[in-house]
């Protein structure tokens, strides 16, 4: 940190370590002008939808009945389920919280979060998951019954909705408790509530009084939002989270003082992140396809809140999620598998569907919903989400595909190369390893590589697994052991410096790239840090004219060192194993065929379910059993590994008697395939 993050850190700590702290109380006069002091005449405008935008509206929600019917039933179930005290986040088992609900206690560990200044509580040690509690905190499930009323027409889901609200306010005065630990809940929660009480603007439940409250908490949450903002190396994802709470408060009442002058700052800053946020090739700073769509979608939400409202959305906002959208369209192109690197803690900026997770496909419907992307659209699906976000007059893309889903690409500044050919799709991490220096989110997953053939993952990302809840999960898959690349000595290829932290980053440094023949060289530094230093490069070769793939990993420097190669698989996928090759199968059928030979005497590897390898998560706070292949070698370097990787779906073409050689100035990989020997030479 600079010496000028530092001197801000310790400030907003020891604020928050004062015996007495006060917190912004404003009054009715403040919150609504002296000219209507107790803000009937706001209420009356705010019914009405006058000034501000209507998101959730009883006119549409009859439109979007009849587009959506199994989208509104799952809602309704869902306020069901809210309405009667039940949630289920994440992985873990639902729950009942009773009623009146009590906004501090996770039944999941079954301790109460105290209610203490938020700065004064330690989430990282207490023994409860943050992550649980926050989630209900986000009042995220609002939206669902303001919904179920316009659908049903049925009091009791308002009724609910305002009994919840009226709960949450009391037990959680500002600055106090978990749910104000931090700014970006704030935000978060702000964009939920806004939402949720203009779809719950003509229910006889919302008194004078409830406006009143709400919009004191609202103007309470906008002040801490801006105050309390994440910046230097915390300026990721949670300060689009904080800016965009502040900008939807300020859109949709204008007529309240002191949210609608944060407005213009708001937009200016979004606008701005959005640059930085959402990189020049429209891959995602995070290095994590979750935060992307994530960081995009609270981007959405306030490019629609502004078109509805009549106004014109920041053009560098609008851009920001076209390229966004142009990036992952291509990635998933016609019918590949959505791409997972990075973390995904499964967030999203509004609950509008019902769904658990938001897809990328998912995503991509809601972005040509609310900008009129057509490659989005085409990509996309259309959800009950993106049935609300829908803008009258689409704001119009602003950006030019960049990439084409079904070639070859790379994204230099994101650093993702993709090999198409044969119905599959090769990937290489090629990127930095996070945003900023922190690199929160980033796994240390350097020169990675995924594979899938016919919309089916063969070699993947294994996932988060967890934040909060088991922190052997949290380090094992952020790790590089885990990951589809090369782990030497046991270690990580970037340093970690706390559950969210990395404090040395491995930088890669491309070498060449050919996509017409299929070709990525790249190296990273990662292992220079070691008492004997070395460099790990990879090149992988995949001919368009070929179907095998050969991975040639380099390892150069001094000493003696283990290095392990690492193929993560699905888990619906089976192994087999004999001499030098791995056999893998879906349903008894052989997908894919891995040899593998090195300068040295190799051994291979096969774990599934292991202590801490052989996991595969697809939720956060859960994972299952899955083969992790591979294999690994002890010696001196310089040193080669190759990997030859057949993919077999429809075809029995094996390949064998793979072999390698290493000299000064070149390495040749040689195998048999199809009764012909073939050659591979790599420029040393």
């Amino acid at each position: 940190m600079s010496p000028r993050e530092v001197a801000w850190r310790a400030g907003q700590a020891g604020r928050s370590l004062l015996p007495i702290v006060t917190y912004y109380e404003p009054t009715d006069r403040e919150l609504f002008g002296a000219s209507d002091p107790h803000g009937e005449a706001a209420l009356r405008r705010f019914r009405e939808g006058t000034g501000g935008p209507v998101l959730l509206d009883r006119e549409r929600a009859a439109r979007i009945a009849i587009e959506h019917p199994h989208g509104v039933a799952d809602v309704v179930a869902a306020a069901d389920k809210v309405m009667d005290s039940r949630f289920g986040f994440f992985s873990y088992a639902e729950v009942n919280l009773g009623r009146p609900i009590d906004w501090h206690y996770d039944p999941i560990a079954r301790v109460r979060w105290p209610a203490v200044s938020a700065g004064r509580i330690n989430h990282r040690t207490f023994a409860g998951d943050p992550k649980w509690i926050w989630e209900l905190n986000r009042l995220q499930h609002l939206p669902w019954l303001a919904e179920a009323w316009l659908f049903t027409g049925d009091r009791k889901y308002s009724s609910a909705a305002f009994v919840q609200l009226d709960s949450w306010i009391a037990q959680n005065p500002p600055g106090i408790g978990i749910a104000w630990r931090g700014a970006f809940e704030a935000g978060v929660r702000a964009v939920s509530i806004v939402v949720a009480l203009q779809g719950l603007r003509d229910s006889p439940d919302l008194t004078a009084e409830r406006f009143r409250d709400i919009v004191r908490v609202l103007a309470q949450s906008a002040k801490r939002c801006w105050q309390y903002r994440s910046r230097y190396s915390s300026a990721n994802n949670h300060l689009v989270g904080e800016l965009a709470g502040l900008a939807i408060s300020a859109i949709a009442f204008p007529d309240v003082a002191p949210l609608a002058r944060w407005e213009a700052t708001a937009l200016r800053a979004l606008a701005l992140e959005a640059t930085r946020q959402i990189l020049p090739d429209g891959a995602g700073a995070e290095q994590a396809v979750g935060y992307q769509i994530f960081t995009a979608e609270l981007l959405l939400t306030v490019v629609s809140s502004v078109a509805l409202r009549g106004g014109r959305p920041p053009s560098a906002i609008v851009d920001a999620l076209d390229r966004s959208a142009l990036f992952l369209a291509a990635l998933v192109g016609d019918g590949d598998p959505a791409p997972r690197y990075g973390d995904d803690d499964e967030g999203f900026a509004v609950r509008l569907g019902a769904e658990p997770v938001r897809t990328v496909r998912d995503h991509l419907g809601a972005v040509a919903a609310v900008t009129g992307n057509v490659i989005a659209r085409n990509a996309g699906r259309a959800t009950l989400s993106s049935a609300w976000l829908r803008t009258a007059n689409p704001v119009g893309p602003t950006t030019r595909p960049r990439f084409d889903g079904t070639a070859s690409f790379i994204a230099p500044d994101g650093g993702l190369a993709v090999l198409r050919a044969h119905q599959r799709r090769l990937t290489m991490d090629i990127g930095p390893l996070g945003y900023l220096s922190p690199a929160a989110h980033g796994h240390a997953d350097a020169l990675a590589v995924t594979l899938s053939v016919g919309g089916e993952e063969l070699v993947g990302d294994p996932g988060t697994a967890s934040y909060y809840g088991h922190p052997d999960w949290r380090t094992a898959h952020r790790g590089s052991r885990a990951h589809a690349t090369v782990c030497i000595d046991g270690l990580d290829q970037s340093v970690i410096g706390g559950p969210f932290l990395w404090s040395r980053h491995a930088r890669v440094r491309m070498r060449s790239i050919d996509l017409s023949k299929g070709i990525v060289d790249a190296e990273h530094d990662g292992y220079v840090r070691l008492p004997d230093p070395v460099v790990h490069r990879r090149c992988l070769i995949a001919p368009p004219t070929r179907h095998a793939i050969l991975v040639v990993d380099l390892i150069t420097g001094l000493g003696s060192h283990e290095m392990c190669t690492s193929w993560p698989l699905p888990p619906e996928l089976d192994v087999s194993a004999t001499g030098s090759e791995h056999l893998v199968s879906r349903g008894g059928t052989p997908v894919l065929q891995i040899l593998y030979a090195g300068t040295g005497e190799l051994e291979r590897d096969e774990v599934r379910g292991g202590t801490l390898l052989g996991w595969w998560s697809r939720r956060l706070e859960s994972r299952e059993p899955s083969w992790l292949v591979g294999a690994h070698c002890v010696g001196e370097v310089p040193a080669v590994i190759v990997s030859a990787l057949n993919p077999l779906c429809g075809r029995d073409e094996r390949i064998s008697n793979l072999r390698v050689t290493l000299d000064e100035r070149r390495i040749v990989a040689r195998w048999r395939e199809s009764d012909a020997e073939v050659v591979v030479e790599v420029d040393a």
